[in-house]
């Protein structure tokens, strides 16, 4: 009779599993970039009245290199390989911490890529930027943290190409092209001028102010 209930049990437990595991498959979220979620459209409107608007600074002395990155998180894995294994799916990685294979999904723009190479970690800030809205009085431990946040909405797995076009510019001269995500873009943007306490100039803060309205 133990014997009777017990395969019952597993019987059960099995229908429990494959139950959930097709669920999973169904409702399973799609390759898609994951950096933290974002503060909401209010909690980001209330932030951005909060910032200091000024004229943007002087891109005079700047350089990435006094963004130190990327910097080794654990083990042989720096920032870029946490974040492709992060935003990926499916992503193996050799013993050098280096994607071997995966699929990433740009959020910007809507493409999937199955080559690491193709994809950059966009600095949602860009460093240029924040050097010009008040990163150049920081130190360059500030600036390393900066250039390698992982707790903040700051980096994020994208097109190469998107990430280049972007370039140094703010929301006011560069949106992604997926109307989906600009919502989610301005949010992440004004949390980490936010946090940083980073200026806007006032054509950044008009656009962003539109964008949020939205939100």
């Amino acid at each position: 009779m133990r014997m009777f209930y017990a395969r019952r049990r597993a019987a059960a437990l099995g229908a429990v599993t494959a139950v959930v595991s097709a669920l999973t498959l169904l409702n399973g979220p799609a390759a898609q970039a994951s950096p933290p979620t974002p503060v909401s459209g209010a909690t980001a409107r209330t932030y951005l009245s909060e910032l200091t608007v000024k004229a943007e600074g002087s891109s005079d002395g700047y350089s990435r290199d006094l963004f130190p990155h990327w910097i080794t998180q654990s083990g042989a894995c720096n920032t870029r390989e946490v974040v492709l294994k992060r935003d990926g799916t499916n992503v193996t990685q050799d013993s050098s911490c280096a994607a071997t294979s995966g699929s990433w999904y740009s959020e910007y723009d809507g493409a999937t890529w199955s080559a690491a190479a193709d994809v950059d970690i966009d600095h949602v800030v860009p460093l240029s930027e924040a050097w010009k809205s008040g990163a150049n009085a920081w130190t360059t431990a500030q600036r390393q943290g900066f250039a390698n946040d992982l707790t903040r909405p700051q980096l994020i797995a994208v097109t190469d190409n998107v990430n280049q076009s972007k370039g140094d510019q703010d929301p006011a001269k560069w949106m992604p092209s997926r109307a989906a995500y600009k919502c989610t873009y301005v949010r992440m943007w004004v949390q980490v001028k936010h946090y940083y306490n980073l200026t806007v100039d006032s054509a950044e803060k008009s656009a962003l102010t539109s964008y949020l309205s939205g939100c």
